[in-house]
């Protein structure tokens, strides 16, 4: 017979599988002790849940590290600034930067190259809630004609720097260093898997330029801009040799300049 406290499995699963309720000792022990496949498997589930978070809570710790040191010296303000849409060949350089509160340690803000899209729009959502402050700025496809993409990049994130609602005290940001904007700055190379801060931004950058396109694609279809931004794919290229360039493309790059000229998307000329 099964312990009275574990009649229920149904109600224990729930609780503290579903739910995600913390396990309470006693309880621990009875799943333990219990025969049924069921207890093990609840058993299980919390433990693997336990093993997840302790990951998750150090992996933050480890992305903290930056933001830490600077909370520690009094530094409160502290900006994390990243870009993005560097490659694509249609639409702006899109960078965020974003003040998150001192401690501030949400779950799964990572790389948002490393999050799904459903991932990287509920994390935006909750990182703008959340943010002391935090700004976009973009460079447009014909100022990254006339100064080229890095430069348009760095552009992009000093107009997302002077966007913020409050001035930085400190700006952490992804292997670039704006040497127009005078404030103390950290160069991380790596820094959207390195800072929280830097993180934070990459996703809300990434938000904002993704939902950018899908509009882009509602004034222009055919492109297949909200499949895939933009990004220079098979369906990209085959749409520059049906359609043509339209007035988002950017005329410097290669592909874009190639079909101006006559020849298709991925010909070289002879």
């Amino acid at each position: 017979m099964a312990p009275p406290l574990l009649s229920t499995l149904s109600t224990l699963r729930k609780r503290y599988v579903t739910e995600g309720r913390p396990l309470p000792k006693d309880i621990e022990g009875a799943l333990a002790a219990d025969p049924r496949a069921g207890a093990k498997a609840i058993l299980d589930a919390v433990l693997r849940r336990r093993k997840k978070n302790r990951i998750e809570g150090q992996r933050l710790r480890r992305i903290l590290r930056y933001e830490q040191a600077l909370w520690r010296d009094g530094v409160s303000l502290v900006a994390g600034v990243d870009e993005v849409g560097m490659s694509p060949l249609v639409g702006p350089v899109v960078a965020a930067a974003v003040i998150l509160p001192e401690g501030y340690r949400a779950r799964g803000v990572d790389d948002s190259k490393k999050l799904d899209r459903k991932a990287r729009e509920r994390l935006a959502e909750v990182l703008r809630r959340d943010a002391i402050a935090w700004g976009i700025g973009r460079a447009e496809p014909e100022e990254i004609d006339r100064i080229n993409i890095y430069h348009a990049g760095l552009l992009a994130m000093r107009r997302a720097v002077e966007a913020l609602s409050v001035t930085p005290s400190h700006l952490l940001i992804d292997a670039r260093a704006l040497d127009d904007v005078p404030i103390p700055q950290t160069r991380i190379i790596h820094g959207d898997a390195e800072s929280i801060s830097i993180a934070a931004a990459s996703i809300v950058a990434k938000v904002h330029r993704d939902a950018l396109l899908v509009d882009l694609d509602r004034e222009y279809p055919g492109y297949g801009f909200a499949k895939h931004k933009g990004y220079p794919v098979a369906q990209h290229y085959a749409a520059l040799d049906r359609l043509g360039v339209t007035p988002f493309h950017r005329r410097s790059f290669g592909p874009v300049r190639r079909v101006l000229s006559g020849l298709t998307a991925r010909e070289e000329p002879s």
